[in-house]
């Protein structure tokens, strides 16, 4: 059996993406091999995508002659403004189109897939969500970074850290008085003040940390420091956006996991 033939076994009884319709779709960390099927099979299908900055060339190929419209979405970079994205979506779809709305990751974690949703509800749009791969997870995978481990981690906090130091913030010090992992999503520019209030909630300085850029795609890299050097090493090492922050004891078992020197 193809690829071909089973994507289509798998999305057989699933829905048709029908004129007028708008799909909220995950796209995954950023290697297409992180695709859903369905997905894959969604892209296929519609007669329009528009695509967030973190959504590689390589997944867009799976569009074929479908119209692809840039909407930006990257920290610090130009972008649509999320109204304007809201307004095309509608626009395409009250045009007859077949919309596919295609995001890094999940569309609902740190996607603003809830608010695109909650627009296209009131403006009477039938829509689907179509969940890909959460970026942090499929990354610490990638990395060798277990999630959750029996004796080191009972849970895991997937964090924003664009806002840190502003009035916007999470409260950082509560969040290390819990002495659980921490995945910060956008929170390169903010390392060393995230890192500071950290400590001030009581993580030691010598609490492992791992940066993640461009996790599973051609340019991934890797760097491992402590609440202490993390900041001073992401700005020595030239890291840049996008790039996931690790943030606890669980960092610590990738040494154990690459014992072998493999990856």
């Amino acid at each position: 059996m193809t690829l071909s033939d089973t994507i289509a076994a798998v999305c057989a009884a699933s829905p048709a993406l029908e004129a007028g319709h708008v799909w909220l779709a995950g796209a995954g960390p950023g290697h297409p091999r992180y695709l859903t099927l369905e997905v894959a099979d969604a892209l296929s299908k519609a007669d329009c995508v528009v695509y967030d900055a973190l959504v590689s060339p390589e997944v867009l190929a799976f569009a074929g002659d479908a119209e692809l419209l840039f909407a930006g979405k990257r920290g610090g970079k130009p972008s649509a403004t999320q109204e304007n994205i809201t307004a095309t979506l509608i626009e395409f779809a009250q045009a007859g189109r077949k919309v596919l709305r295609l995001k890094g990751g999940d569309p609902f974690v740190f996607g603003r897939g809830g608010e695109e949703a909650e627009a296209l509800a009131k403006a009477g749009i039938p829509f689907r969500i179509l969940p890909g791969m959460t970026s942090s997870l499929a990354a610490l995978a990638s990395a060798r970074i277990p999630a959750t481990m029996r004796g080191v981690s009972r849970s895991i906090t997937l964090a924003t850290g664009h806002a840190a130091g502003t009035d916007d913030d999470l409260d950082w010090r509560a969040l290390a008085r819990l002495g659980e992992p921490i995945i910060v999503y956008m929170g390169l520019r903010m390392i060393g003040e995230i890192s500071r209030l950290l400590m001030e909630g009581g993580l030691p300085a010598e609490t492992p940390v791992a940066v993640l850029m461009s996790a599973t795609t051609p340019d991934e890299r890797l760097l491992v420091a402590t609440l202490a050097t993390v900041e001073a090493e992401v700005e020595r090492q030239n890291f840049a956006a996008p790039a996931l922050i690790v943030i606890g004891d669980i960092v610590s078992m990738r040494d154990v996991l690459t014992a072998d020197n493999q990856r």
